[in-house]
């Protein structure tokens, strides 16, 4: 089990008002109770499985998926019944155990195979149960849809309901006789007739009860009407009342008889009112995770705290009423960087981040998602430490410091590597000179014994030391100077002014009053207040250019997608393009090579037809020119028939997007930019500057198709 120290550090969190969300959010008694207690967890295992279910359901609630716990069960009373020799439970009461069992039944139906491996820790609340349909079956066999004991339960309630039926009528008939007759001797009263105790009567004028045989079994406020049973009904009525005595005899001996034969899956069946107690703890855990953007962050089994984008959840409900933002706490605390010393003016947030750190840190503990990015690394703490606020106690008669001082000594000698503790104003309640002082040596000793904090603080001691001891780290809330607005931004590394002066400048106070304190105050305190004063202001200032800086480098990773993008597909367009004049290329090969076969034939018979070597060297003249006039002509053949399969020549002044033909090769881009009498044409992945004069505007030939080839 945690510790806390002291009995009302999780008040001083809020984390009661947590549970009162999630109790909120439940719907059965075993949920509600189990939210109002809801347990904090010093075992991995424990937490992973709560969060790793939390998380599953949350996933059913954001994508609408059903998941069959719908109803509500509250039958803690009923299942004790069950335990207990003798007793009998009503109609009623077997029909929600009916219910009961058909929801279970639908759950075990619903962890099919695929939905057990995706939903794996949902799956594991009812691993080790088992469904029963003797269940179902055995109330079926007594009881209807109604909850009334069936005809057919037994032979002797057969024979009674058949006899009862016969006695009703009969007493019907014999008494409708008997009020036609009482109605023409004008005897009866506005109401006709009535049941009083069970038995059937007739309400009669008062000054006419004397003259109808029969008892009187009462009248009216009134006294103006009687209720008289008549003489020729009583008999029949006492027949129907004893038949009516006999049914419920043999009704509760049927329902005895249930009862004692479920009495045997009387385990089985707290624990189907437990499995769904749980799942509807776990949709009110998955429900409090939606309202406050909860998430499943990483966690380990070692103290430590990396918390990104982490929101106080109360304070996050109540700025999205006022329709606020919440500004994030991102921080981190490990073995190198143990405890932060939070430091700044008042009002701007230091006591929020504390409370957020550890509300966040319990609610995760205790198996609740949390408001914070994924990437979030939480650790796992065994003890929790927290002095928060005005601690004088009146009981002992100690002083405010002397009661932290009192609080301060149990922080020192019980903390360990496995606490956590948090302490807002550390050394306050005392001469800041001396105060001072023993928060130093309180807060060394807090790192040497290797526990993990937060410390909130103004001494300007406490800022120094923070930057010179190992394992403890500044931190200040980000203030807006010139408006006097705290920023409520938590900036690790460097300590916080606290604004004195400047605050005082700015609300008016009286400039000489402002001076004569300065002058109180020791040069060294006051340089190293206005230095810390500067170097907030030129970390917002860097921090601001840096925001516009990442802005910069997203816009141009963004470009390079774009144009990488186009130029792939320019690139396989090209591809397309060459793949579909493949076979006409090779087509005109062979006509050039058949023609250059027949005239190199013709040369070979020329050559050896000439005797002179003059004659001879004219032949290798033509043999030059003719391989030189075949390789020129094909080319010039091979860009007009590629030309003439896919262009039309349209002419005209050529505009940007228009394709375009270069007069010189009769290569065809698109145009992409006119700059005065010049243009840039854009050929494959290369633009190149042309003059107006040398292009002509061509358009794609109609039908022309292009060849897709793998």
């Amino acid at each position: 089990m945690i510790k806390f120290f002291p009995e009302s550090a999780l008040n001083n969190l809020e984390f009661d008002k947590i549970k009162d969300l999630l109790v909120n959010q439940a719907q059965t008694l075993y949920a509600k109770e189990k939210a109002s207690e809801l347990r904090i967890h010093t075992r991995l295992e424990y937490i992973e499985a709560e969060l790793r279910q939390s998380y599953e359901y949350k996933s059913l609630l954001e994508g609408g998926l059903f998941f069959p716990n719908d109803a509500v069960f509250n039958l803690s009373k009923e299942l004790k019944l069950l335990g207990i020799a003798g007793a009998v439970l009503s109609g009623e009461q077997f029909l929600e155990i009916r219910k009961m069992a058909e929801t279970i039944q639908s759950l075990f139906r619903w962890f099919d195979a695929e939905r057990r491996q995706a939903y794996p820790a949902l799956a594991q609340v009812i691993a080790h149960s088992s469904y029963e349909k003797k269940i179902i079956q055995s109330i079926d066999e007594v009881l209807g849809e109604d909850g009334r004991v069936k005809d057919n339960a037994s032979k002797e309630l057969a024979t009674i309901r058949v006899n009862l039926y016969r006695k009703r009528n009969e007493l019907r008939r014999v008494f409708e006789k008997v009020l036609s007759r009482l109605a023409k001797s004008g005897y009866v009263a506005e109401i006709e007739e009535s049941f009083l105790s069970g038995r059937r009567v007739v309400a009669l004028f008062a000054e006419h009860k004397r003259q109808v045989k029969g008892i009187l079994h009462g009248e009216s406020d009134s006294r103006k009407t009687a209720f008289i049973e008549p003489e020729e009904t009583i008999e029949l009525n006492n027949d129907v009342f004893e038949l009516e005595q006999e049914e419920s005899r043999e009704v509760y001996r049927i329902l005895r008889e249930l009862t004692a034969s479920l009495s045997a899956h009387a385990p089985l069946l707290t624990d189907w009112h437990t499995i769904l107690g749980e799942y509807d703890f776990v949709r009110a855990k998955a429900r409090l995770a939606v309202e406050i953007h909860g998430e499943f962050p990483t966690v380990v089994d070692k103290a430590q705290v990396n918390i990104v984008k982490g929101y106080h959840p109360l304070l996050y409900l109540y700025n999205r009423k006022s329709k606020k933002p919440t500004l994030p706490v991102t921080l981190t605390l490990d073995d190198k960087r143990r405890i932060l010393v939070i430091s700044g003016p008042n009002a701007g947030g230091k006591t929020v981040t504390l409370k957020t750190i550890g509300l966040l840190q319990m609610m995760l503990q205790s198996g609740l998602l949390v408001p914070v990015h994924p990437s979030s690394q939480f650790g796992v703490f065994k003890q929790i430490m927290i002095h928060i606020g005005d601690t004088q106690s009146l009981e002992f008669e100690l002083s405010t410091y002397s009661s932290h001082l009192l609080n301060m000594k149990h922080f020192v000698e019980n903390v360990n590597g496995k606490t956590l503790f948090f302490i807002d104003e550390l050394g306050s309640g005392s001469d800041p000179n001396l105060g001072g002082a023993f928060a130093e040596v309180i807060l060394e000793e807090m790192a040497r014994k290797h526990a993990i904090g937060i410390v909130t603080t103004h001494y300007l001691n406490l800022k120094v030391m923070a930057n010179k001891t190992p394992g403890i780290i500044n931190g200040a809330m980000a203030f807006d100077e010139k408006n006097l607005l705290p920023l409520y931004t938590l900036v690790i590394g460097k300590p916080g002014s606290s604004y004195t002066f400047s605050i005082a400048e700015r609300i008016g106070l009286p400039t000489p009053l402002i001076e004569r304190a300065r002058k109180l105050v020791e040069e060294d305190h006051f340089r190293l207040d206005k230095l810390l004063n500067s170097a907030e202001q030129d970390m917002q200032r860097v921090e601001k250019e840096k925001q516009e800086l990442q802005k910069l480098l997203k816009e141009n990773e963004r470009l390079k997608r774009e144009m990488e993008k186009t130029i792939h597909a320019e690139s396989h367009k090209q591809q397309v393009e060459l793949l579909k004049h493949q076979n006409k290329v090779s087509e005109e090969r062979l006509v050039y090579l058949k023609d250059m076969e027949r005239k190199l034939r013709q040369l070979v018979v020329e050559w050896k037809k000439a005797e002179q070597k003059e004659n001879k060297e004219e032949l290798i003249r033509q043999m030059r020119a003719l391989l030189f006039q075949q390789k020129e002509k094909q080319v010039k053949e091979s860009i007009r028939k590629k030309f003439d399969s896919r262009y039309v020549e349209v002419g005209g002044e050529p505009k940007v997007g228009d394709k375009a033909m270069m007069k010189q090769n009769r290569q065809v881009g698109t145009v992409k930019e006119i700059r005065g009498k010049k243009a840039i044409v854009q050929l494959g992945i290369i633009p190149i500057t042309v003059e107006l004069g040398d292009l002509v505007v061509v358009k794609d030939k109609p039908g022309d198709e292009q060849v897709m080839t793998a």
